[in-house]
């Protein structure tokens, strides 16, 4: 079974491209939560795993979690990822 990670920083709009955000601007949200991401990818229709005490290479001293993703192998990561960058921004909206 394909898992992907996906992380806080790859959809927060205070993070550049080069500090990890991996959508347009457009569909940044600010300091997205790791709860906000996994009711997006059950709502896209793919098993959602949590993991609260993770931090992003990037950023080791920011504990912000990260998501694990199940169940996606007919789509791509970079597709998975916008598809849940649109649904935390319909979510706050």
């Amino acid at each position: 079974m394909v898992e992907n990670v996906i992380w806080p920083a790859y959809l927060d709009a205070t993070c550049s491209r080069a500090d990890g955000r991996r959508v347009p601007e457009d569909l940044a949200v600010d300091e997205p939560t790791v709860d906000e991401i996994a009711k997006a990818v059950q709502q896209i229709g793919y098993d959602a795993i949590v993991e609260r005490d993770k931090s992003y290479s990037r950023a080791p001293w920011d504990e912000r979690g990260r998501v694990v993703v199940r169940g996606a192998e007919d789509s791509t990561k970079n597709d998975l990822v916008q598809a849940v960058a649109a649904y935390v921004v319909a979510m706050r909206e």
